[in-house]
């Protein structure tokens, strides 16, 4: 082959096919020959005819004309492919083929299959989350426990990483019982502690507070009144 017809060749615009579509066609419900008719439809559309007869389609695949005209209707039906009318400039009423039906289910599978991931991951750490309390009081959890750790959870928006550091509290203070845990928890969002981190930097913060303070006797007596913030590095 002559070396600038080569290059010519290769260089001519192509077809450009995302990869979520070749990994996830299965699952929407494509098979391959349909497949591969859609893919024509787009190179169709991206050379500037927007209606591609069945005829020019059977010139492409291995399908007949009529077999080609089966399938274009077939695709319409499942929802991948959409045959619109528009009015041109000169006010003539033309059809064309749109994607774009195959291109919002597509998202939309990702977006379920991202949500489903998400779900598993939350329920994993949930149920780990569970395991912990369980161990730490050396029994499975009440009734009301466990929705009292669903409420943390659930309403309070309280990370399970905030509420094991919060759990961690309540044992090295030996004061291991919910009303403890959730006072910390409260005190923490009241002052915007969310993380980690920030309860970690927060217990120091009133450590030294605690410490530098003339008046041990009356910090000594309010500390009763809510958790002292005592830290236990992580495990």
């Amino acid at each position: 082959m002559d070396h600038n017809l080569l290059i010519q060749w290769t260089t001519q615009r192509q077809l450009s096919i995302p990869t979520l579509l070749l990994k996830h066609y299965k699952q929407l419900g494509l098979k391959e020959d349909e497949l591969v008719a859609l893919l024509h439809v787009q190179s169709f559309i991206d050379d500037g005819d927007g209606f591609p007869t069945p005829e020019l389609l059977g010139e492409r695949m291995t399908l007949s004309m009529n077999e080609c005209a089966e399938m274009l209707g077939r695709l319409i039906r499942k929802g991948f492919l959409t045959l619109e009318k528009k009015w041109d400039e000169q006010g003539i009423l033309f059809e064309f083929y749109t994607l774009e039906p195959l291109w919002v289910r597509l998202l939309q599978l990702i977006k379920g299959q991202q949500r489903q991931e998400q779900d598993q991951q939350k329920e994993s750490q949930e149920g780990l989350l569970y395991k912990r309390f369980e161990e730490e009081f050396c029994r499975p959890l009440s009734p009301i426990e466990a929705e009292t750790l669903g409420m943390w959870l659930d309403q309070d928006k309280h990370t399970p990483e905030l509420i094991t550091a919060a759990l961690r509290e309540a044992v090295v203070s030996a004061k291991l019982n919910f009303r403890y845990i959730d006072r910390i928890l409260f005190e923490w969002k009241r002052n915007g502690v969310k993380t980690v981190e920030q309860a970690r930097a927060h217990g120091e913060k009133f450590r030294k507070y605690q410490h530098t303070s003339p008046k041990q006797e009356q910090k000594r007596a309010k500390a009763e009144s809510y958790p002292g913030f005592s830290w236990l590095d992580q495990s």
